[in-house]
């Protein structure tokens, strides 16, 4: 992660970094001396993730806990995320390496878990000042970002142990019934209903293409690069990934990906360089994976739909905390209008998919 994405613990985020250190030094191999010096990464709207160093032995770890406040379902379940992670890493090597877990409330109040820092740089909006994205590297890395995603994609859960990580047959249903439910409880009054969304995606849900691991949360920023060759070093946030199907997985990362031909509204919500000269579009995206993977992309409109209104549903679940004053990070104040700018998106693509 880069040294931008670093602050102060924010007070709402903090936590007794004595205990902490107790603890681990109990459960990680290594461990000794002073407690380690504590920063928070900024980037991201879910787990919170710290950064521990200890200068004196040249170590760093990474820390990921809950937020404060209400849980959207097994959101925030970073003992899943851990175990997921832990399962994951020897058939899929770019998870990072998990190092211990903490399930004792009197540590710090919620769960916890602990891994290495991945060595390598992640993409937030503009890449770091220095890094060359040319035209000819920024599409080896948009290709680089698809075809992880296919290699993920590829694995046989069965085959590496993974046949339980999620539960089976109709993930699709269950994926469209779930976040419906989830928008109808995080709705504030001035945000849409998305009936004419939610109507049309059960009238048009697909049966599952396939049932593989999925990440669901697939984006440049959750990916770690190495700044000279762009190969991916690691994949960071595991915490929503299960067995499911790929080609959701692969319409809620493009609902993440503004090209450079967008409007304003959606340059203004991006948040990685999906814009830059010679990015693939989001057409060419889907395009590689289903020369990569051989899935059908028929009913494409669907899944893109799906993501769009997904990724609302995100928005809002975090703005329904800001409304609500469980959190006063001033960042989710004006989510409101891209939940808004998102249901247009919705019902723009249905239109089109209907030949409107």
């Amino acid at each position: 992660m880069n040294d931008t994405d670093r602050s102060a613990v924010r007070a709402e985020d903090a936590f007794y970094i004595e205990g902490v250190h107790v603890w681990l030094e109990r459960h990680v191999e290594g461990l000794s001396g002073p407690a380690p010096d504590v920063v928070q990464f900024t980037g991201g709207a879910s787990n919170r993730t710290y950064l521990l160093s200890y200068p004196h032995l040249g170590r760093e770890l990474i820390l990921r806990r809950p937020p404060a406040g209400g849980k959207a379902g097994s959101a925030h379940d970073v003992a899943r995320e851990y175990r997921v992670q832990e399962a994951l890493k020897p058939v899929f090597p770019l998870v990072p390496e998990v190092r211990a877990l903490c399930r004792d409330p009197s540590v710090i109040g919620t769960d916890f878990y602990v891994m290495d820092k991945v060595p390598g740089v992640v993409l937030r909006g503009r890449p770091p000042r220095g890094m060359n994205l040319s035209p000819g590297r920024a599409r080896a890395l948009s290709e680089t970002f698809v075809d992880t995603l296919a290699d993920l994609h590829r694995i046989d859960p069965a085959a590496a142990g993974l046949a339980d990580l999620g539960r089976g047959a109709g993930y699709v249903r269950r994926q469209v019934e779930g976040w419906t439910r989830r928008y109808e409880r995080a709705r504030t009054w001035n945000t849409p209903s998305f009936r004419r969304v939610t109507a049309w995606l059960a009238e048009h849900r697909p049966d599952d293409a396939a049932l593989r691991v999925v990440h669901n949360d697939w984006r440049l920023d959750n990916l770690v690069l190495d700044e000279k060759s762009l190969r991916v070093t690691g994949v960071l946030d595991w915490e929503l990934a299960t067995l499911g199907d790929p080609l959701m997985d692969l319409g809620s990362a493009l609902a993440y990906w503004v090209q450079a031909d967008d409007g304003r509204a959606a340059r203004a919500m991006r948040r990685q360089p999906s814009h830059l000269p010679g990015m693939l579009t989001r057409t060419e995206i889907v395009e590689r994976y289903r020369d990569r993977t051989g899935l059908s992309t028929d009913d494409w409109p669907f899944y893109e739909v799906f993501g769009l209104f997904r990724l609302a549903v995100i928005a809002q679940q975090i703005y329904h905390r800001y409304h609500h004053k469980q959190t006063r990070n001033p960042a989710f104040r004006n989510l409101w209008p891209a939940v808004h700018y998102l249901d247009h998106r919705c019902r723009t693509t249905i239109r089109r998919a209907r030949g409107g």
